[in-house]
């Protein structure tokens, strides 16, 4: 039987929104009782800086563009697997994960996962999560770049797209802070048109004589990219990071929206099927089999220990309300969720023999002996031949392009349509690359302070400036040496390691809360992911990088694991520790006073 794109988009609107409605509104109300009349830390430490209030709305924007990574996405399995995934695990682990890290760093006072780490289970987890936070960002950072840099190099239509949105960004950024100030729907009307006018005319641009003055090479476009994250960290966040990510979720809700009205229109047929002979090993793509690898592959759709990141960095410091983190945490997730489905379908629409011969090596294709069908065609449509480029990203736009051509009076526009989604997945990871690197200084500086405490100052200008310019450099010198190449295969099971730390950190926090009944919420999908992300890093260290001599790999997988094995032991004491404790040792109204004397209130009986 041949499913029919259809019914998965229907299928998965209704389970998310249901989930918002019900799950999320549950660890809203039971698991952390949220106060929308607390105080929080962009109110109390409102510095114009990294401490913004932000509206609600720009703030979902930028923690949604932020968090939403157009990743590689494994569908050798089958859509079942990677569709049972991406609906299971966002509406109870990743959402779930995003929501009560992003409460409990608002409770922290805007602070990091080490610090909350440190302040709920102990010093020496907190330094292991700072160390392994801090590894998996530049891992992260530097394997995004290297994707955006290879999807502008020599492409003036895409780099001009891409490169409007920061002067944009900026003038919308000045627009509300001086020029209009509280005009959010002025300033929205405004710079999507912008971003609008900027895309509609990228293709003149490229044809145009001025085409050189954004036509770069791979190793330049890394260069600026590098620079790019430098201004996007040390910057006020009003500036260039918070508008640039709103604007760009219009772009990114947009494409998705009409990609999942162009399938109910198209109505593509699946001809990827339920399940392929590769969930035992040994697929085009991948060699390992279903059982761990499609828990580590789809993260950024499922559950992803990267958006930790965000989570406990800039977003904390923009929210103005407690009941954001309802909308913002779980709903920015379940959003993504969404995104990830309408992905999988576009990929799976192609038929499976062109989708294999796009995302593995030729020596893997010839070896399956699979012949293409309908590959050759779509090449000389998008003026680009599409064999061999592993990764997902071309897989992903070809599918989407495909999709979109076959819209009434639209199959003239394969071409456009195919560079179109080729800019919108660069403007998709451009903005994990400007908040992670933001991230990345806190984190730096947070570091630092250990051993020279002007660097927790967030207004000392060495510190900030300092600490961007090495983060940059950091994550910029494995881009440009290539080896980020020789470590990206740590970068699934590093983040899924990260997404358990997260989860285990936040299970002490919901049992200090005195809500242990409720410890169930985080705690099952942190011993779930636990076995999933250590069985996949024995996979990855015996079955693939000692035979291959790959030591380095062998090294970097040991650290990392170590690392989390830290944090995740401290967190299990730290949980018999309170489990033991009698279920109101700590009072909610305790609580409340603690955190009002941190915040310099005055606490009234």
């Amino acid at each position: 039987m041949v499913m029919n794109g259809i019914y998965l988009v229907i299928a998965s609107a209704c389970i998310l929104i249901l989930a918002y409605r019900f799950y999320g509104a549950f660890i809203a109300a039971k698991v952390l009782t949220l106060d929308q009349y607390r105080p929080t830390p962009a109110m109390v430490h409102n510095d114009g800086h990294d401490y913004v209030p932000t509206n609600k709305w720009v703030t979902f924007g930028h923690h949604f563009a932020a968090i939403a990574g157009a990743g590689p996405l494994v569908a050798q399995f089958g859509y079942l697997p990677g569709a049972l995934w991406i609906l299971i695990g966002s509406v109870l682990a990743g959402a779930v994960h995003d929501m009560v890290i992003l409460f409990a760093s608002v409770r922290y006072d805007g602070k990091s996962i080490a610090d909350i780490a440190r302040e709920e289970i102990s010093k020496f987890a907190g330094f292991g999560a700072m160390l392994a936070t801090l590894f998996l960002l530049i891992i992260t950072l530097a394997g995004m770049a290297v994707v955006v840099a290879n999807a502008l190099h020599n492409s003036p239509w895409g780099f001009f797209s891409v490169f409007a949105t920061i002067p944009i960004a900026i003038f919308i950024g000045i627009y509300l802070k001086w020029l209009r100030p509280g005009k959010i729907q002025e300033a929205t009307i405004i710079g999507v048109a912008l971003i609008f006018a900027a895309i509609i005319y990228g293709p003149n641009v490229a044809a145009s004589e001025y085409a050189s003055w954004f036509t770069y090479d791979l190793q330049t476009i890394e260069i600026m990219l590098a620079v790019y994250g430098f201004f996007a960290a040390a910057l006020p966040v009003w500036l260039l990071l918070a508008p640039r990510d709103y604007l760009s979720t219009y772009l990114k809700i947009g494409t998705i929206g009409a990609l999942a009205l162009g399938i109910i229109i198209v109505m593509p047929e699946i001809q990827m099927p339920a399940v392929t002979p590769y969930i035992w090993g040994g697929g085009p793509v991948l060699k390992g089999s279903v059982f761990p690898y499609i828990f580590i592959t789809i993260a950024c759709g499922a559950l992803s220990g990267f958006h930790t990141v965000i989570a406990t960095g800039t977003t904390p410091k923009m929210l103005t309300n407690e009941k954001e983190i309802l909308p913002i945490g779980y709903g920015a997730m379940l959003t993504e969720g969404f995104i990830a489905m309408m992905a999988l379908i576009a990929a799976t629409a192609l038929h499976p023999d062109d989708y294999f011969a796009i995302n593995s090596t030729v020596e893997s294709f010839k070896a399956l002996g699979l012949q293409v069908h309908e590959l050759p065609a779509l090449s000389a449509m998008v003026g680009e031949d599409l064999m061999h480029r592993p990764g997902g990203a071309v897989s992903l736009a070809v599918g989407m392009a495909h999709i979109f051509s076959r819209l009434p009076n639209m199959d003239h526009l394969m071409g456009y349509w195919y560079h179109f989604c080729i800019m919108f997945e660069a403007l998709f990871i451009m903005t994990l690359i400007d908040a992670g690197t933001r991230v990345g200084r806190y984190l730096l500086q947070e570091l630092l302070g250990h051993f020279h405490p002007k660097f927790n100052d967030q207004h000392w200008a060495p510190g900030v400036y300092g600490c961007a310019a090495l983060i940059c450099i950091l994550w910029g010198y494995l881009v440009l040496q290539g080896n980020i190449g020789i470590i990206w295969p740590l970068f699934g099971v590093s983040n899924q390691l990260l997404g358990t730390m997260t989860l285990a950190v936040g299970t002490t926090v919901i049992m200090r809360l005195g809500h242990k009944r409720y410890a169930w919420v985080t705690g099952i999908p942190c011993i779930l992911m636990a076995i999933v992300a250590i069985a996949a890093d024995f996979e990855n260290v015996f079955n693939s990088y000692i035979p291959a001599g790959k030591w380095i790999l062998v090294a970097f997988s040991a650290a990392m694991f170590l690392m989390i094995l830290i944090v995740l032991v401290e967190a299990v004491r730290s949980w018999i520790r309170l489990s033991s404790m009698p279920q109101d040792y700590r009072t909610q109204a305790e609580i409340e006073a603690e955190s009002l004397v941190k915040y310099g209130k005055e606490v009234k009986a």
